[in-house]
């Protein structure tokens, strides 16, 4: 019968499992810290500071307005429906509204909206998932109305 020789353990054994585990350690890292990089969309604002010192004046505007803003999206078309405080439809002078993904910038689409049976609407083909929409209106009275929205698309709702 076959004896079975045991190798000892040696210090090269030893320092390759250590190099082979920091390897696969340190290679995840780098590239989980390229993929967070590379699939940043970007800043919100150029200067936060500046962005903050109009904020509270452009808050209180908005909400002084007290419009409700409704999205829905069904078989690639999105519409927007704007209702003042007393549930009113209304028609903002000006609209303009971008649509993508809240990760990545890569699917960043800007929508042309007509105005259809009291709704604004846009023909945009969306991938099934999250979305993040970004609205900017214009009142008749000239105040900014702003507000981003998450948009969640089911399966088979796309166009």
């Amino acid at each position: 019968m076959a004896t079975k020789v045991e190798r000892p353990l040696t210090g090269w054994h030893v320092l390759a499992i250590c190099v082979g585990a920091f390897g696969v350690i340190i290679g995840v890292n780098i590239t989980m810290a390229f993929k967070a990089v590379s699939t940043f969309p970007g800043l919100e604002v150029g200067n936060s500071y500046v962005a903050s010192q109009t904020f509270d004046a452009e808050r209180q505007a908005q909400m002084a307005l007290g419009w409700v803003l409704t999205p829905t999206y069904d078989d690639g078309r999105l519409a927007l429906g704007f209702a003042d405080a007393s549930g009113v439809a209304v028609v903002p002078e000006g609209l303009s509204a971008m649509v993508g993904r809240t990760t990545e910038a890569k699917d960043d689409q800007t929508l042309a909206f007509r105005a259809e049976g009291g709704a604004q609407v846009a023909d945009v083909a969306l991938a099934p998932g999250k979305w993040m929409l970004r609205v900017e209106a214009l009142a008749p009275d000239g105040t900014v109305f702003r507000q981003r929205i998450d948009l969640f698309v089911e399966p088979g709702q796309g166009g």
